[in-house]
């Protein structure tokens, strides 16, 4: 596998973005062969494949604008795309002039796609297209015709969008004497979950997205893997090498591959829990240090975090959930959730109002372990007719500031007595 870096376009080449494709890479574990090329770099070769086509009488100077272009075709009544007005005028070179490559009148042009089968284009449907822009600089089809025969590329994967280029690539490389043909396969777009194609402007298609939310690498690879292609036996979340060990190429669909962020979050939970604990510790510290963890930096203590760590990972399935699990822990007071405060204490206030006066009173007297919090806790709410789930709500809202999050009386050990006891009083006089 070669990295080829197309910055023919050089407002679409900026550094920051061109990095971005080398971050994502070496995240996701996907290595390549070689020193990474730059088309850049090769730009007297692009310029003289173009030449060579010119002299051969394969391309043409045009100084056509878009306009008078449209203006031709509304007249005519025509087809959109360029007429072929330049085809024999011998336009000079000057401001304005693009090269174009002089496609066939007649015949097809064929290729055997892994994917889809045989696919044909009939010649006259494919206009005289632009290989020379205006700036002098080629464009990317006569670049990538060049430099896959130089590079001695054999499988071109590519998304679907990409096929009806195909054939202009194709009678390049047969003007330019290049008689290998590579093979083709042209992969289904990733789609959301209204079936249009992934977008900048409404997705998240950057990977450095998925990083910043903490997902795993080896989770997204996993769930990459399975777009657009499924495992033979079944077995969905497995470690790379075995997809490797099972995929075929041929087997990968011909419609869109939805991308269910429901599904990579069960994907990156299941790598989650099997990660060991220490590991799992490391691989949360940049969400525990970050610039939006809500406590101060000397608040936090990793004795404590290590304690709950295990019942941490139980539950998260994304990185980024991991302070919101234990925030209560390293903050003065809990930042309580709205949602949580209304639907637990404003709408069961009756229940919310028995369980913070007993546990105010119980709490204070009983041995401070798990065991003794249990039977301290949920016997008191049975006996006054209240289940285990609507008991415990109230203590948790007014501990954690939320009424999700890891288990309560593992969380009541590790907060202590006297914070435990100072925040259900104080949400207590809240109610």
């Amino acid at each position: 596998m070669v990295v080829r870096i197309e910055d023919t376009d050089a407002e679409r080449s900026q550094p920051e973005l061109i990095e971005a494709i080398f971050v994502a890479l070496r995240w996701l574990g996907i290595d390549w062969d070689g020193e990474p090329v730059h088309q850049s770099d090769r730009l007297d070769r692009h310029l003289a494949a173009a030449a060579q086509l010119e002299a051969d009488g394969r391309a043409y100077r045009c100084n056509c604008s878009q306009d008078d272009v449209r203006a031709r075709n509304e007249a005519a009544g025509g087809r959109p795309g360029y007429d072929g007005f330049c085809r024999d005028r011998a336009v000079e070179p000057g401001p304005g002039t693009v090269v174009r490559f002089r496609a066939p009148d007649t015949g097809t042009t064929a290729f055997t796609d892994l994917i889809r089968g045989e696919v044909s284009f009939d010649n006259d449907n494919v206009e005289d297209f632009v290989i020379v822009r205006s700036t002098g600089l080629p464009m990317f089809l006569v670049a990538n015709a060049v430099d896959d025969a130089d590079m001695g590329i054999t499988h071109i994967i590519r998304g679907e969008d990409l096929i009806n280029v195909t054939p202009k690539v194709l009678l390049l490389r047969q003007a330019l004497g290049i008689t290998e043909v590579p093979v083709f396969a042209h992969l289904p777009l990733i789609v959301n979950d209204k079936r249009q194609k992934l977008s900048k402007r409404r997705d998240d298609v950057s990977v450095g997205d998925y990083i910043a939310r903490g997902y795993l690498a080896e989770a997204m690879v996993n769930y990459l893997a399975t777009l657009g292609w499924g495992v033979p036996d079944g077995v969905e979340i497995r470690p790379l090498s075995e997809i490797m060990a099972l995929f075929d190429l041929s087997a990968v669909n011909k419609a869109g591959a939805f991308f269910d962020t429901k599904k990579l979050d069960h994907f990156n939970g299941e790598y989650i829990r099997a990660l060991p604990t220490a590991e799992f510790i490391e691989r949360a510290e940049p969400w525990l240090h970050g610039e939006a963890v809500a406590w101060a930096p000397d608040a936090f203590d990793p004795d404590v975090f290590a304690v709950m760590a295990p019942l941490v990972q139980e539950r998260v399935k994304r990185l980024d959930e991991v302070p919101g699990y234990v925030d209560f822990l390293f903050l003065a007071e809990p930042e309580v959730d709205d949602a949580s405060w209304q639907k637990v204490m404003v709408k069961g206030r009756d229940v919310a109002e028995i369980m913070l006066d007993g546990m105010t009173m119980a709490f204070a007297q009983c041995e401070w372990s798990v065991p003794v919090l249990e039977e301290t806790l949920f016997p008191f709410g049975e006996a006054r007719g209240i289940a285990k789930g609507k008991a415990q709500a109230p203590v948790r809202v007014a501990v954690t500031g939320r009424s999700v999050g890891p288990p309560l009386l593992e969380s009541l050990l590790v907060l202590g007595r006297e914070r435990t006891l100072s925040r259900l009083r104080a949400a207590r006089e809240r109610l």
